[in-house]
């Protein structure tokens, strides 16, 4: 189950982890969430990535710490990570946790690989 709530695609020098969740998961299909991402993401740290939320009503507290995690293990292995698609809801979640200070934050997709592109 956890694997239909996200998707890893490649854009040429770019790996993009597409989400979809809804606005309320159970325990434990956080878990899976959380243990699959982190699992795909160590097989392939380093590099470009760009996570597209524009599938993304809410995100709590453990999903906000999974996308903490990811941004560390990636900049760790030299790599950059670049949010796109965010709502406006999630938009002000991120404000308020003073998240968005963490984040490299695109638009939209096309501008989200143009950053990662660059960098």
């Amino acid at each position: 189950m956890a694997e239909k709530r996200f998707e890893i695609t490649q854009e040429g020098p770019v790996s993009i982890m597409e989400f979809s969740l809804p606005a309320s998961l159970d325990a434990l299909e956080i878990d899976g969430v959380i243990e699959s991402v982190l699992q795909k993401l160590s097989a392939a740290e380093h590099g470009r990535w760009i996570a597209d939320l524009s599938q993304v009503q809410y995100l709590g507290s453990s999903m906000l710490g999974l996308f903490v995690n990811m941004r560390e293990r990636i900049r760790q292995a030299g790599g950059t990570l670049v949010l796109c698609g965010m709502s406006q809801q999630l938009m002000r979640i991120f404000r308020t946790c003073c998240l968005e200070r963490l984040f490299v934050i695109a638009h939209s997709r096309k501008e989200a690989m143009v950053i990662a592109s660059e960098r």
